[in-house]
């Protein structure tokens, strides 16, 4: 029921010309249309996959770098282990705040880094341009996300036995064949789940963009979760601010039908 009547809702008010102000009257279909139309909406689904699809790449490789380096056996592995996870438990505004002062025009220990290594003779305006604005969020998206990738996949190594490992090496294997012949193919159903979850996630990421960029500079960072807000919340258009928000379900419903085929394939070979 907690589920089920937001998510009814969400489609009634999505049909509707529902605002914080005036009438409201059944539309059908018709906020959708529009939002087809409209070259901003256009322009926020390029930003989410773009968002989503190079914050996931980069999270699966790094994820898994960090896991195989935290399989080793290492002096304070636990604490080492633990510490990993602070990007990940840590408040996402709190963190983010950090990021903001770090990517600051003025006070960007960033820039300070740059410049007074001699890499750059003057500092970057991060989030005020707008390329540059999309790879700020998605580095802290990364930075954000990389720890929960990291020790799932860890728990995924751990459950490898030793004595594959073994035998592959007797057989003359070396560490980068046994990680592609071992390592990989029975870690693909652990990564197939990782990263459902984490596009999940990534997709409908809000707190990040929305504490760095509000979705600026010039729209060029706005997500589908910071374009609903912005419409629905703020701008007082709730039926409008509702067509966006569930214009991600269909999206998503395919790639978590897709990915669970995968999965289900991957467990009955």
């Amino acid at each position: 029921m907690l589920v089920a009547y937001p998510f009814v809702m969400a489609i009634y008010l999505s049909m509707t010309s529902r605002s914080f102000s005036g009438p409201a009257s059944f539309i059908w279909f018709a906020n959708y249309w529009e939002l087809l139309q409209d070259d901003l909406f256009r322009q926020t689904v390029r930003n989410s996959f773009v968002f989503t699809g190079v914050s996931v790449a980069v999270k699966t490789v790094l994820g898994l770098v960090l896991a195989v380096a935290l399989n080793r056996t290492l002096r304070l592995h636990r604490m080492i282990r633990g510490a990993v996870l602070l990007p990940w438990v840590v408040p996402t505004a709190l963190s983010t705040l950090g990021w903001w002062w770090m990517f600051d025009s003025l006070y960007s220990v960033i820039n300070w880094v740059l410049v007074h290594g001699g890499f750059v003779d003057k500092g970057y305006q991060w989030l005020g341009t707008p390329h540059l604005a999309m790879a700020a969020v998605i580095a802290v998206n990364i930075w954000r996300g990389l720890p929960f990738f990291a020790i799932l996949t860890l728990a995924g190594l751990v459950a490898i036995p030793k004595e594959l490992y073994e035998a592959a090496e007797v057989d003359g294997a070396g560490p980068l064949a046994r990680f592609f012949l071992v390592t990989l193919p029975l870690l693909r159903p652990v990564l197939l789940v990782v990263i459902l979850f984490s596009t999940i996630f990534t997709f409908s990421d809000f707190n990040i963009v929305y504490v760095l960029t509000r979705g600026g500079p010039m729209n060029s960072t706005h997500l589908f979760a910071t374009l609903a807000h912005n419409i629905g919340l703020a701008g007082g258009k709730l039926g409008e601010g509702a067509a966006i928000s569930l214009f991600m379900f269909p999206l998503l419903a395919l790639f978590v039908f897709f990915q669970l085929r995968m999965i289900q394939r991957e467990q009955s070979l």
